[in-house]
């Protein structure tokens, strides 16, 4: 009645409107003369507005505005696309779609033996190696050897993964679950930490870390061990992490399996880094972690960390810097001679942890990353005790139990090997060639717009004149293979030391092809294109396809000749 009323008021009609305001009247008298319905509207207004207050406030009007939006329209799409009037017509885009990412991923040849099922007598060794070659040679992998792949590839050198090779080898047995069995793996793991520890600045009396299987699992453990630190020192059984948009997925990752929440704060609109206003509007009673990139995945644009570090020690809350990707190269920056970036690790006070992926810009094997901490404590909420198992006393330092030694043995082998003066050189080579790509899009690509400013291996580029996920599409056309962002669309590049060769390449390229764009127009994109399906993606129209794409694609990784 009251709803009505106001909608009548409203209408300029004067007999609606008395009408209305003495259903108000009448309706605000009754409340006055009960005061619990009193109280529990006051509670509920009160209530109403702080969270108003909060989301306005850490997000700003028009991304609480969109938020809204997106709350409240995607459940009503995403019931649409499932019901009867859509459900056929959807169902025969997403297996039209799927069968294109199928045609993708599934690359075969006559020429390979299919192994759906173990052979009955295993194969000679020869017959084994053959297999190996052909199949490396007739399903050819992009050109990452010629540098035409953002990040992906952090390739040492072919002597390098020749000791590698070796360190395997002679450690493919060891496994870090048993340290009593393998003593030498549990001290080549041990001074890879160390070591790490002391790129980054760590208080030597008390800083400390693990090992880890890549940068997923170190954040996960990131966010795993603030969680538990704030259950126990504080009682907190809601916890809420607060990271910029440009945070790695591996944060939402973690919130999503460790029942976290996890507050998106948006970035300065002019640096691109996140901002610090927004981050200390956000923070709460339950929030148990700040985060910060050094540097972010997207933009490769440095956070503020010393104004995290500031806001993490006012409000007394953990802070994580994120270096998986910067790792090697940012840490060495300073030494290479380019001091334009501010501290970032734990010179700064109140940074309390740091990740670092050793198989990215250190060059190990893949499956290698560290996380470290500011103190002991911090590190043991982030481990697995169980004391009462009937199998034994049980203790696991990370996700993993059984964890393969010979990466650990390949990380210690490939850091003595390059050493200190190695990572300086390759940080050099490795920044002026960014450096360059910006500075060359800067000046004879107006057309592309560097996003931000970025100081590191990563650079990102947008365009308000063509369609830059079409370019994405022309670029792989010609062998390049750079890495799509949304919101907005955009592109980027991950320098690696294979890069430096052939950057003038790629620079001619893309103004070719921006050019080629913006002569002959925006074209429809191809249904499979990148595009296209950055175009769905970005739309609220089609909440539940995306996600129907990417678990087909998922589902694609593992399809052998016997699932047709």
């Amino acid at each position: 009645m009251l709803g009505e009323g106001f909608i009548w008021a409203s209408q300029g009609n004067a007999a609606y409107r008395d009408w209305a305001f003495k259903q108000c009247q009448s309706l605000f008298t009754c409340l006055s003369n009960n005061k619990i319905l009193v109280a529990f509207a006051t509670i509920a207004i009160v209530k109403t507005l702080t969270w108003v207050w909060y989301y306005v406030g850490g997000f700003g009007l028009n991304e609480s505005l969109k938020m809204l939006k997106n709350h409240t329209l995607r459940p009503f799409f995403l019931s649409l696309t499932s019901s009867f009037l859509l459900r056929s017509k959807v169902d025969k885009e997403v297996k039209k779609s799927l069968i294109s990412i199928e045609d993708s991923l599934m690359k075969g040849d006559e020429r390979l033996t299919q192994f759906s099922h173990l052979p009955s007598t295993g194969l000679e060794e020869q017959q084994v190696l053959q297999e190996l070659d052909l199949s490396q040679r007739v399903l050819a992998h992009s050109d990452w050897e010629g540098g035409k792949v953002s990040g992906a590839v952090y390739h040492g050198g072919k002597e390098l993964i020749h000791l590698q090779s070796q360190a395997f080898e002679k450690y493919c047995v060891a496994n870090q679950l048993h340290p009593d069995v393998f003593p030498a793996v549990r001290k080549m793991e041990a001074e890879v930490v160390s070591m790490v520890l002391n790129m980054f600045h760590a208080p030597e009396s008390t800083a400390c870390g693990t090992t880890t299987s890549g940068g997923t699992e170190s954040l996960l453990l990131a966010c795993l061990s603030a969680k538990m630190y704030a259950l126990h020192h504080k009682g907190i059984k809601n916890p809420e992490i607060i990271a910029p948009v440009t945070a790695h997925a591996a944060f939402d990752k973690a919130a999503y399996y460790f029942g976290m929440t996890l507050r998106h704060a948006p970035l300065d609109p002019k640096t691109f880094k996140v901002d610090l206003k927004r981050v200390r509007r956000l923070i709460n009673k339950n929030t148990v972690l700040l985060v910060g990139s050094a540097p972010n995945f997207p933009y490769g644009i440095v956070d503020d960390i010393e104004g995290l570090g500031m806001l993490a020690q006012q409000k007394n809350i953990p802070l994580h810097v994120d270096c998986c990707l910067g790792s090697f190269v940012i840490a060495h920056m300073e030494k290479a001679g380019f001091k334009d970036i501010p501290p970032f690790d734990f010179r700064v006070p109140g940074v309390t942890s740091v990740s670092c992926d050793t198989h990215k810009y250190g060059f190990a094997p893949k499956g290698s990353s560290v996380i470290l901490y500011r103190s002991r404590e911090l590190r043991m909420h982030q481990y697995y005790l169980l004391a009462d198992w009937v199998g034994g006393l049980y203790g696991s330092p990370t996700l993993a139990g059984s964890r393969p030694g010979a990466l650990v043995v390949g990380c210690w082998a490939t850091m003595i090997r390059i050493g200190e003066q190695g990572y300086i050189d390759s940080c050099k080579e490795i920044i002026s060639t960014a450096r360059e790509l910006k500075t060359y899009i800067e000046d004879r690509i107006p057309d592309l717009q560097i996003i931000g400013d970025p100081k590191c291996s990563v650079v990102a580029f947008t365009s308000d004149k063509i369609d830059v996920h079409e370019l994405s599409d022309k670029l792989a056309q010609k062998g390049w293979h750079l890495s799509a962002l949304q919101n907005p669309p955009a592109l980027h590049l991950a320098v690696t030391w294979l890069t430096r060769p052939v950057i003038s390449e790629l620079t001619e390229t893309l103004r070719d092809l921006v050019e080629e764009l913006k002569k002959n127009g925006t074209k429809k994109p191809s249904s499979d294109g990148t595009s296209a399906l950055y175009g769905v993606a970005g739309s609220v129209q089609t909440s539940g396809v995306v996600d129907r794409l990417l678990v087909g694609f998922l589902d694609t990784l593992y399809k052998t000749k016997r699932d047709f």
